[in-house]
């Protein structure tokens, strides 16, 4: 926005900032009985991961015990969170959806 000051006909930029909202991390938690097709699965459909994508992801959950899904704003996160582990469960899977500040 700018502003004019008339007495001394100066123009001056009012720099006001946008402060984005704040990013969250989905992860998926490995298990020891959820099917690794299935964990791919999830990711192609709710983080729309390509099947090469997918499956890299699912082996760092498998290995690491933890891997990131995506990292979105508070809202989209919790969504995301809510609709995977909903799917784990009318699936019969014990698969975990959390998310946490980035």
């Amino acid at each position: 926005m700018v502003t004019e000051d008339r007495e001394n006909g100066v123009l001056e930029e009012n720099k006001s900032k946008i402060k984005l909202p704040p990013l969250y991390k989905v992860m998926l938690l490995n298990d020891d009985f959820t099917p690794m097709d299935f964990v791919v699965i999830v990711l192609q459909t709710f983080f729309f991961m390509s099947q090469e994508k997918a499956t890299q992801v699912m082996l760092k959950i498998h290995t690491e015990g933890v891997g990131i899904c995506g990292i979105y704003p508070n809202d989209i996160a919790m969504t995301k969170v809510q609709q995977v582990n909903k799917f784990s469960r009318q699936n019969q899977h014990p698969l975990m959806c959390i998310m946490e500040k980035n």
